[in-house]
């Protein structure tokens, strides 16, 4: 108990710094928030690599990478994910037996320094995110939903909210199943906005960039929290992109959740299965409508690469998709638009997996297409179409069956014609003049992207 009081006070004097130091503190506009995003955001999630259990000499070499390799095909966040202020989580799953958390005097989490050595005397993520602007890159966090419940023990108040304490806000209503830290903040209750206000302030302090926020969506859509994010985030003075996390978020709360984050996700996490792969395509095709201007559906993190390092699931290992797999992972997840949020040790790099997260070209699609449509689809096949500048038309071809196969569509269901080119995206090849079809004969689980024209 000592040790949170100790940490205290530098991090107040910093958080208010921070806020005052700010040359404008208006709200942002309704809606601005969407500016914050205009193209699916692209970076690195901690998460398949270190679950909760990620250090800073970690999140550095995963940024000193992306620097050095990604940034100029437009990777640019370094997220740190889940429990960085628990001193002792563990791999595999949560340490909920004993965990030592880190908190302020006005319950608000800060990063453990064993972890997070440069977070000592206060100073949270501040260096840290110091760290990974100055390599030209932004900086994110993942947070929990809600208050914390050793807050609520310990009656911490409110920063913000004279007299209210974190006792006061919260409600053991809709608590998160499956990751006990947090209770829930009941709206109707005073201070309850104050509170989310205090966390996006020493958010806004440390330089955070982006925020990913856990149990959103599922199993209940939590309507009202979102809300207060909202208000909390464009109160704070600095545009902090917002992902909402995991899915499945539902259909039928699509245009809140298109009014209030840039990105929320379609399902419930991706693995390097199959399985996950097909069941994404089959939920996605009811969200390709929200596509677009600044608000992104999320696909989730892409499981490739050398992953599990110290991870929730499974052994260390190098993802089990196969490379016809690997591809098709690609390819839905940038012809759909989806954020791309690698989650592999990118130190660890291979040429195969580079080459997959730095073609040009599929990555000139994925910022820049527009009216992405499933044309066809069933357990067998699927076919995803978009449109590019000019008269540029893309079309992916997937075989999702266990057999070889062929997979064609009317060219006029791509908007092109007989007659047009095509080639090849990932192999880059010219393929030739295309008929009346595009078609492609398919091994078990292969696809083919190709850009089409006149």
């Amino acid at each position: 108990m000592k040790r949170f009081f100790l940490m205290a006070l530098p991090a107040l004097l910093l958080s208010l710094a921070a806020c005052s130091a700010r040359p404008d503190k208006n709200e942002f506009r309704e809606g601005e928030f969407r500016q914050w995003a205009p193209t699916p955001p692209m970076g690195w999630n901690s998460w398949d690599c270190y679950g909760p259990t990620v250090t800073e000499q970690e999140v550095k070499a995963n940024a000193d990478y992306m620097a050095e390799h990604l940034l100029p095909y437009g990777w640019e966040y370094v997220v740190v994910d889940i429990r960085w202020f628990v001193e002792n989580d563990k791999a595999g799953g949560y340490n909920q037996t004993d965990p030592r958390y880190v908190i302020d005097e006005w319950g608000r989490y800060l990063p453990a320094e064993n972890r997070f050595p440069s977070a000592a005397g206060g100073k949270g993520f501040g260096p840290l995110a110091d760290y990974v602007h100055g390599l030209g890159l932004k900086f994110g966090i993942h947070i929990m939903r809600g208050v914390p419940h050793r807050a609520v023990e310990l009656r911490l108040p409110v920063k913000g909210a004279e007299g209210i304490t974190a006792a006061d806000i919260y409600s053991e209503q809709g608590r998160c199943q499956w990751l006990r830290d947090n209770y829930t903040v009941d709206a109707s209750r005073p201070g309850a906005q104050e509170y989310y206000n205090s966390l996006m302030e020493l958010y806004a302090s440390w330089g955070v960039d982006f925020i990913k926020i856990d149990d959103l969506s599922a199993p209940v859509y939590r309507e009202r929290e979102i809300d207060m994010i909202r208000r909390a985030i464009d109160r704070c003075g600095r545009p902090i992109v917002l992902s909402t996390s995991p899915g499945e978020t539902p259909v039928g709360s699509a245009a809140h959740v298109d009014a209030n984050a840039n990105m929320w996700r379609m399902v419930n996490d991706v693995w390097d299965l199959w399985r996950d792969v097909t069941h994404l395509m089959e939920v996605s095709r009811a969200w390709t409508p929200y596509i677009g201007e600044g608000t992104w559906p999320d696909c989730d993190m892409i499981p490739l690469g050398r992953i599990s390092i110290r991870g929730e699931r499974g052994e260390e290992r190098d993802t089990r998709l196969t490379r016809d797999e690997q591809y098709s992972l690609m390819t839905l997840f940038t012809i759909l638009r989806s954020p791309l949020m690698f989650g592999g040790d990118l130190p660890s790099c291979d040429a195969f997996t580079l080459g997959l997260l730095t073609n040009r070209e599929v990555l000139a699609m994925h910022r820049g297409s527009r009216n992405v449509r499933y044309v066809a689809y069933d357990d067998r096949h699927a076919v995803i179409a978009s449109e590019g500048e000019g008269d540029v038309r893309y079309v992916a071809l997937f075989n999702l069956g266990e057999e070889t196969a062929t997979v064609q569509v009317g060219a006029d269901a791509c908007g092109a014609a007989a007659g047009w080119s095509a080639c090849e995206m990932w192999s880059g090849e010219p393929v030739g003049e295309i008929g009346g079809t595009v078609s492609a004969e398919l091994a078990p689980h292969a696809c083919k992207l190709y850009r089409l024209e006149p």
